[in-house]
C-alpha cells in the first residue's frame, strides 16, 4: 500500500510550495540602488501595504527586479531602514539625524498605517516640547586708558570674556606723558532660563573690578542670543 506524501513546511505537493514555506522566504530588495534582505512575513506585517502587495506579486503593481533578483523601488534608502525595522519589531527607531518628517513620507508612500500613526505621533511631540533653556550673552563696554589695560583684562572675574578693543582715539595727558582711551567690549554667558535670576543687572559681582579713576564702567549694556 502506498504511503501519501508530505505536506510539511519545506515540501511540497504537485511541485507547490506549501504556505508556511513561503511566508518564510527571504526577499530581496532594491531601494535606490541598496539591498534589503529580509522576509516575507516581515512585509507583510501591514497586509495593506504597498511592500506587501508587492511580494505577494499583486497584478495591479508593475514592479520590476534587478540582475540579482531583487523588487527595484525607486525610493530613498536612508528612510527605508526605520521602515524596515518597524515592520521586524513594530517600534519606531530612527538616528538622532533622520528627520521624522522624511520618515513619514516613506511610511504614507508604503501604506503601512501603525507606522503612519507613531510618526504623526513622534512629530506632535517634538513640536510640543518646551524649548530648552537658552544661552545669552550679556555685554559691557568700558572705557580704560592705555596704562589700565593690562590691569583692566587681569582683574575680570570667572565667565567675562575679552570680546573687542576698540581706540577712540582720544588724547590726554596725565602728568608728564600722554595717553590714549580705549573701549573694551567684554561678555558673559548667561542661562535665558525662566527660574533663572541671572540677568543683565549692574550688580558688583558682574563684573569684578578694581575701581580706579582711569578705568569707568560705561552705563548701557544689552543681551544678545549667544551663536548656535
Amino acid at each position: 500500500m502506498a504511503s501519501s506524501p508530505r505536506t510539511d513546511d519545506h515540501h511540497s505537493v504537485n511541485g507547490e510550495v506549501s504556505g508556511s514555506a513561503r511566508s518564510r522566504e527571504w526577499i530581496r530588495l532594491n531601494v535606490g540602488g541598496t539591498h534589503f534582505l529580509t522576509t516575507r512575513t516581515t512585509l507583510c506585517r501591514d497586509p495593506n501595504s504597498f511592500l506587501c502587495r508587492l511580494v505577494q506579486e499583486d497584478p495591479e503593481l508593475h514592479t520590476d527586479k534587478d540582475e540579482t533578483g531583487a523588487y527595484l523601488i525607486d525610493r530613498d534608502p536612508t528612510y527605508f531602514g526605520p521602515v524596515l525595522n518597524y515592520l521586524r519589531h513594530g517600534k519606531l527607531v530612527m538616528n538622532k539625524d533622520l528627520a521624522e518628517e522624511g520618515i513619514l513620507e516613506e511610511a504614507e508612500f508604503y501604506n503601512i498605517t501603525e507606522l503612519i500613526r507613531l510618526v504623526k505621533e513622534r512629530i506632535s511631540q517634538r513640536d510640543n516640547r518646551p524649548p530648552k533653556a537658552g544661552k545669552k550673552h550679556m555685554y559691557r563696554v568700558l572705557q580704560c586708558h592705555e596704562n589700565e589695560l593690562t590691569q583692566l583684562v587681569s582683574t575680570m572675574s570667572d565667565g567675562w570674556k575679552f570680546e573687542q578693543l576698540i581706540n577712540i582715539g582720544s588724547q590726554y595727558s596725565y602728568g608728564s606723558e600722554d595717553h590714549t582711551e580705549f573701549l573694551c567690549v567684554v561678555s558673559r554667558e548667561y542661562s535665558s532660563s525662566p527660574g533663572s535670576h541671572q540677568c543683565s543687572t549692574d550688580r558688583p559681582d558682574h563684573l569684578d573690578l578694581h575701581s580706579t579713576k582711569d578705568c569707568r564702567k560705561l552705563n548701557f549694556m544689552y543681551n544678545m542670543p549667544a551663536s548656535p
